[in-house]
């Protein structure tokens, strides 16, 4: 695992892994700040005013983004939020920890295979730091459970127009029933290609 400087920035997102995350590392003593980007979906508004508010009552310093530009006619919502959000990082001095997990490294993997060739998570991009991707996604709804860590949850994840959403809702279950070991296989190709 990368680790983790003492200044650091998370980017936060409300929902549960970043918010996760979040505590795990305030916990952890560390002096934490957060970046939230909106990307001006139905659900951005409400994460944001809950990241601000949390913001606010913990004193936490918090950076915050917008999406501001037209999408080109050339990329897919989901490729245009995720440059807009990375442009925004780029914005921000130090490491920026992101909560990308296991279960995010298993969706890629299927999705650029589904393309092709199966890719996996770097550990980091540019200033952006992914030291939680040997984590699994239920570690982190557990440490949320186990200490009441709140959070807001996009329904447009599992059951919305966008390919993650099909992904999440239809494909990966069937993957994960076809191969119930795919998380731990690639797990050991994380591993075995360093950087944790």
């Amino acid at each position: 695992m990368h680790d983790i400087p003492i200044d650091c920035t998370v980017a936060c997102s409300g929902g549960p892994d970043s918010m996760a995350v979040l505590d795990f590392l305030l916990r952890g003593k560390k002096r934490v700040k957060i970046a939230h980007f909106n990307h001006g979906t139905d659900h951005g508004d409400e994460a944001s005013e809950f990241v601000k508010d949390y913001a606010n009552e913990n004193s936490i310093d918090l950076t915050y983004g917008k999406l501001a530009s037209t999408k080109p006619t050339s990329k897919s919502w989901e490729e245009w939020w995720r440059d807009c959000r990375y442009d925004f990082f780029r914005q921000i001095a130090g490491p920026v920890i992101t909560a990308h997990h296991l279960d995010d490294v298993a969706e890629w993997w299927v999705f650029s295979s589904l393309h092709g060739e199966g890719k996996l998570i770097p550990s980091s991009r540019e200033n952006v730091i992914r030291p939680f991707l040997c984590t699994p996604k239920s570690s982190l709804m557990r440490w949320c459970d186990k200490h009441n860590v709140p959070y807001v949850v996009d329904p447009t994840n599992t059951h919305g127009p966008h390919a993650r959403a099909t992904l999440r809702g239809n494909v990966m279950p069937g993957a994960y029933m076809i191969n119930p070991g795919l998380r731990t296989v690639l797990k050991k190709r994380l591993l075995s290609r360093g950087g944790f």
